[in-house]
């Protein structure tokens, strides 16, 4: 089990100090969310709270995950960072290819691309981008990506919504970039089992990671990369001990995000109680878990 910290709603000041924190604990990664904008009125329904509304409130720090995980690695040497998730659709895949290579040589190679098809409509619109078709866009950037990412030789892409004529894209990744995909819908199961190299989940118990993962495994069994490595970043409401995290790796779950200080009854509103959530848990738990 490795573990990974959510840096999601932290202070974008907090970052640099967070990431050293992280890696002086024995964390693995830290993950960062991805938001543009948040609209004064919300018309679209937040998917993952049974009352549609947001877990977050207006102005809080959604920085950009790219610039943050560069200044991140900046001042790290060990520590891996994931997006999770970053909203592929958004964007040009021509543009997140150049973004996450040159991430990925900066940091010798210490980034996982973690994706999902977003379910902001608002922040669709400020892009001019389609809504509706976000999800079969978001399969076709998948391809677009790796064929960018190829060191060797010259790519091209001829698609629905990207065509693309022979050429080269430098830096490339030091080393093949991971990509995990989000997402609870049957699309995203079938996405992240057959397309990519992991699963990133939601806010489950561990019950409901079971019912995910063996829907997951039944999937990528039977797709082209039946047989390949694949990770999972799970969260679960019931696992926030030692025995708990070991009864998630028993499902499979290969990373767990979790928010440390608040297992110590900390608020973490402060940097310092921040760095003291992650200390603790780097002592109680990382450095004791086999």
């Amino acid at each position: 089990m490795k573990f990974v910290l959510n840096a999601a709603y932290a202070p974008v000041g907090q970052l640099s100090d967070l990431a050293r924190a992280c890696e002086a604990a024995g964390f693995e990664a830290m993950a960062v969310s991805d938001h543009l904008i948040h609209p004064e009125k919300l018309r679209s329904r937040y998917p993952y709270t049974a009352n549609g509304e947001p877990r977050w409130q207006p102005f809080t720090d959604w920085p950009d995950p790219w610039v943050a995980i560069g200044a991140m690695s900046a001042v790290t040497e060990r520590l891996r960072f994931i997006t999770s998730v970053y909203v592929l659709p958004l964007r040009n895949p021509v543009q997140v290819a150049k973004t996450v290579a040159t991430a990925a040589a900066l940091s010798r190679g210490r980034v996982v691309l973690g994706v999902g098809v977003g379910w902001m409509r608002e922040e669709f619109e400020a892009l001019e981008q389609p809504f509706e078709s976000r999800g079969r866009r978001a399969d076709e950037a998948l391809e677009v990506l790796q064929r960018l990412w190829d060191p060797d030789g010259y790519a091209e892409h001829h698609g629905e919504f990207f065509d693309l004529p022979s050429l080269e894209m430098r830096p490339a990744p030091p080393e093949p970039v991971p990509v995990w995909v989000g997402g609870v819908s049957p699309r995203a199961l079938r996405r992240a089992a057959t397309r990519a190299d992991g699963w990133i989940s939601e806010v489950h118990s561990s019950a409901e990671l079971a019912g995910h993962l063996e829907r997951l495994r039944a999937m990528r069994a039977d797709s082209s990369r039946a047989g390949q490595p694949f990770s999972v970043l799970g969260a679960a409401t019931d696992a926030f001990t030692r025995d708990g995290y070991r009864r998630l790796a028993d499902l499979g779950v290969t990373h767990v995000q979790t928010l440390p200080w608040t297992l110590y009854g900390l608020r973490g509103e402060s940097l310092e109680e921040r760095r003291e959530g992650i200390a603790r848990f780097g002592e109680d738990v990382i450095a004791r878990f086999d």
